[in-house]
């Protein structure tokens, strides 16, 4: 299981709509139950991002690191990781 700091919990509260039509938590408890089901997983650097899709299956391998970071379920955090959620 992920541990979802407060960081990644108020930046998914802040920018949820870049994934989802209507909002799915209105505060960190709500947006940490929603990552936690839908195994959202935090990652270091972009190429993390990338090596986790290409875990998943993602047919991935065209796309840029820049493409990549602009992706719905990609959001990029202010510290320089990366949350990636999959709803």
């Amino acid at each position: 299981m992920n541990n979802y700091d407060e960081l990644c919990l108020q930046y998914f509260l802040e920018h949820q709509s870049q994934l989802l039509d209507e909002k799915v938590a209105e505060n960190m408890e709500e947006a940490e139950v929603f990552l936690e089901d839908c195994m959202a997983v935090v990652c270091k650097n972009i190429q993390q991002v990338r090596a986790y899709f290409e875990e998943e299956g993602a047919d991935i391998a065209q796309m840029s690191n820049e493409e990549l970071e602009e992706a719905s379920e990609v959001f990029a955090l202010p510290d320089g990781r990366f949350l990636v959620v999959e709803a």
